[in-house]
């Protein structure tokens, strides 16, 4: 198997493939459609911004973004890891931590010391990435709870 991660701003072409992604594992309880997920990744970034699509050889199989924003309670904490998703018949190979190594890495490379996401479902996956749990929250959109957590990319995993 051989993988590669490309940046969806050197192949804007992947930003509907990404979006559908998106918009299948997480929803919009916002409404926003895929369309609308499209143009958004497509956007001009807020700060340094970007996402990343892995290839197992030639097969996009799955997607990760370093985010201005993602959790509306915490508004005060920025970027974010985001979007984390790894098609199922991929997943389980690796692709998911090469796909968070990459986004840490663009962060390092563009001057941030700390990241931060939240989830609801794989805080052990990001704890063996070196990811600290930083607290609860609650993401409003679903009214859900979800746990905080940060990275701080002077250390190493």
């Amino acid at each position: 198997m051989q993988r590669r991660i490309t940046a969806v701003s050197q192949q804007p072409d992947l930003a509907p493939l990404v979006a559908g992604w998106l918009h299948a594992a997480f929803g919009h309880p916002d409404g926003r459609t895929a369309k609308q997920l499209t143009d958004l990744i497509l956007a001009p970034p807020i700060g340094p911004e970007e996402t990343f699509v892995a290839f197992e050889d030639d097969i996009p199989v799955g997607t990760a973004s370093l985010a201005h924003q993602d959790l509306d309670s915490r508004r005060d904490l920025t970027p974010w890891l985001a979007g984390v998703v790894v098609q199922p018949p991929f997943r389980g190979r690796g692709h998911a931590a090469a796909l968070v190594r990459q986004v840490e890495g663009f962060a390092r490379a563009a001057g941030i010391g700390r990241l931060w996401l939240y989830t609801w479902s794989a805080a052990g996956l990001y704890a063996r990435l070196g990811w600290q749990e930083a607290g609860r929250e609650i993401e409003m959109k679903r009214n859900q709870e979800v746990i905080l957590m940060r990275r701080d990319l002077t250390e190493t995993a």
